[in-house]
């Protein structure tokens, strides 16, 4: 049997490079041979055991590649041909699809419901951080790149890109709107983009670091605070002269920035929680209007699919957004477990690596 290398958990604080077979291809399948793939936040986590996968699990859910087989009953597609499959592999037909919801596809189950059922690659399935990854459903997800672009300028579309405009899309804005984008990590830099794209007129980024507060500068964002240094909440109520902004959106995941956003609110303000949060929420009082504020509180799990795919890929082959500056480091997947220390710590001003087997 043919065989690959690929990133597998071994257990909590192991993720090593070995040998596994080469998946074999069902008729609704595709078999993609990875050409540049990355390492994601979540990845960290798995790493780290904060959240639990099988052992023995191909990581990573961010692929580029080519067709390298196709299932018998898959049209549409030709091997050899460029692509990229999203983080989010909706199959297309699930009662979560049909009601608009492709990212949690499989959250509904016969125990139960389930968050995240939408998320396989490196979750519930082998991932892509390998030589290939078999695609599931792949007429649903397989979305072809447009010649011209290369493997860094869409590397972003499969997870952060679609998941930091998705937080700025649902959130609703409008053209006139003033935006607080709480963390400008990798997501929370594409929600900084994505803001401007939908039509706000200013958009202010929070970090503490300058390096990232430097990229959210590059990015479009009108105003940085280094929240090391000034208090966010009295800075963003300084910049808007007491009103508040229309959305604030938090990308970190932490009770601090979440009732930060809350606090600049303007009455009536929506916000959009990116976070992925690891302990209880406490919404405050005062901050929440004691709910009589209009306040709108969203969430977003990653759009997934061809579509979504092929809508973002179209932006950046408009040349309407360049997001390459943020591939920071590349690896060879040798290499993987050498970036994961190095992200995984987050040194040398580090945003995302680029993997390439």
């Amino acid at each position: 049997m043919a065989r690959m290398k690929a990133a597998i958990f071994v257990e909590p604080g192991r993720i090593v490079l070995d040998d596994k077979p080469i998946p074999d291809v069902g008729p609704l399948d595709a078999l993609m041979r990875v050409t540049t793939t990355t390492i994601c936040g979540t990845d960290v986590h798995i790493l780290k055991g904060e959240y639990p996968v099988a052992k023995g699990l191909t990581v990573g859910h961010e692929p580029v590649g080519v067709i390298d087989k196709l299932g018998s009953a898959v049209k549409g597609y030709t091997e050899g041909q460029r692509v990229i499959a999203g983080a989010i592999t909706p199959s297309g037909w699930s009662n979560a699809c049909l009601c608009g919801a492709g990212s949690q596809d499989g959250a509904c189950t016969a125990h139960g419901w389930k968050p995240l059922g939408g998320w396989k690659f490196g979750n519930t399935i082998d991932g892509c951080q390998a030589e290939y990854v078999l695609v599931p459903d792949a007429m649903a997800n397989l979305a072809p790149v447009p010649d011209g672009l290369t493997d860094e300028q869409v590397l972003m579309c499969p997870d952060i890109m679609s998941t930091g405009f998705s937080g700025a899309e649902r959130a609703g804005i409008r053209i006139g709107d003033t935006v607080a984008v709480f963390a400008q990590g990798p997501i929370g830099l594409c929600a900084t983009v994505g803001a401007r794209l939908c039509g706000a007129s200013v958009v202010i980024g929070v970090d503490r670091l300058p390096d990232r507060l430097s990229m959210a500068r590059t990015m479009g964002a009108d105003h940085t605070i280094d929240s090391s240094k000034l208090d966010p909440v009295e800075e963003i109520l300084r910049l808007t002269a007491g009103r508040g902004v229309d959305v604030a959106i938090e990308a970190l995941g932490t009770q601090q920035t979440f009732e930060a956003c809350l606090q600049v609110l303007r009455p009536g303000g929506t916000l959009s929680s990116l976070g992925v949060y690891s302990t209880d929420l406490r919404i405050p009082l005062g901050a929440f209007a004691a709910g009589l504020g209009d306040h709108r509180i969203i969430t977003t799990l990653c759009p997934g699919g061809k579509e979504r795919m092929r809508r973002l890929m179209s932006v950046i082959e408009a040349r309407r957004v360049d997001l390459g500056a943020m591939v920071t480091h590349r690896f060879k997947l040798e290499e993987i477990e050498a970036a994961y220390e190095l992200f995984g710590h987050q040194r040398d001003g580090v945003l995302k690596v680029a993997i390439t087997p």
